[in-house]
């Protein structure tokens, strides 16, 4: 005996007392840009992981071609032993990019982007401490810039590498 219930877009279907399977399906007929997405996702997935890595590609070359600009941005900051900030930062930041681009530990870089960057804005981008004027939009821009890095860190975490990464070649 086969039931079938409608439940918030999704339909359970009850072969037995024991087996339930459940299908998803739209009230809506499926658009080209749902059959687009769909059938390109792992394409797009890889697309968002090195467009998601960019930022810490230029941030950490930006930092190796201008360390000691990078060294006294910490420094005004009051960081302590701004040096090593700088180095920690910038190893962070190419293990984060080539964990994305590849998709190495994609899952684990998502949360490391997470953490790394919850601690970037929070140590460098508190724009509310910035006097009104051009200082106080470039730290709220740079401050919206990261959470919206936020946001893509966790597609990334749902959705892991996809199946163009070594996460997936390794897995087999």
């Amino acid at each position: 005996m086969i039931r079938s219930l409608a439940y918030s877009g999704a339909v359970l279907r009850q072969q037995s007392d024991e087996a339930v399977t459940m299908t998803f399906r739209s009230p809506w007929p499926t658009s080209q840009i749902d059959k687009f997405a769909t059938s390109n996702a792992d394409l797009l997935i890889l697309i968002g992981r090195v467009l998601l890595a960019w930022v810490f590609v230029g941030s950490a070359y930006g930092a190796l071609t201008n360390f000691s600009g990078s060294v006294g941005y910490f420094r005004s900051l009051n960081l302590p032993m701004p040096q090593l900030f700088t180095t920690v930062t910038v190893l962070l930041e190419i293990l984060i990019s080539v964990g994305l681009i590849l998709g190495i530990g994609t899952r684990y870089c998502a949360i490391l982007v997470l953490l790394f960057v919850v601690a970037a804005t929070a140590i460098a981008h508190r724009y509310w401490e910035y006097p009104a004027g051009p200082q106080q939009i470039g730290q709220y821009n740079n401050f919206l810039k990261n959470i919206s890095i936020l946001g893509g860190a966790l597609l990334i975490l749902v959705t892991g590498g996809g199946r163009f990464s070594l996460d997936r070649r390794l897995a087999g």
